[in-house]
């Protein structure tokens, strides 16, 4: 099937930079619209960011300015660069993604990885 890995997360001082990475895997015929989640403990996740195939970006509003979205579809990946980083953007961050698969089924945001952990200490 597919799969999405997550990584780039990390402890960082207020005000630093991360850059987190998403690279989706499997039979993948073609990406719709790709974004960015996040979670924290006993809150639902909820939609940080996100690219459409057209490059069209939104942002939740509490990190617009800071956040830039951007992927790669040569390889299937997904970057969430975090700058200004505050301690409320401590949380699991996932990424998802519409897909195709080659066998012509489509996905809708049914794949989650493993999620990586931001940590922002003030």
């Amino acid at each position: 099937q597919v799969q999405l890995v997550e990584s780039g997360g990390g402890l960082v001082q207020a005000g630093g930079s991360l850059t987190l990475s998403c690279a989706a895997s499997g039979n993948i015929h073609s990406i719709n619209l790709m974004a960015w989640f996040r979670q924290v403990p006993g809150d639902e996740r909820v939609q940080v960011a996100s690219i459409s195939s057209d490059g069209d970006t939104r942002y939740m509003d509490s990190v617009k300015g800071r956040f830039t979205i951007s992927r790669d579809d040569t390889k299937n990946t997904v970057n969430l660069r975090m700058n200004n980083l505050k301690a409320e953007d401590t949380a699991v961050y996932y990424c998802n993604a519409d897909i195709l698969t080659t066998d012509m089924v489509q996905y809708e945001f049914d794949f989650w990885g493993q999620g990586t952990q931001v940590t922002v200490s003030s």
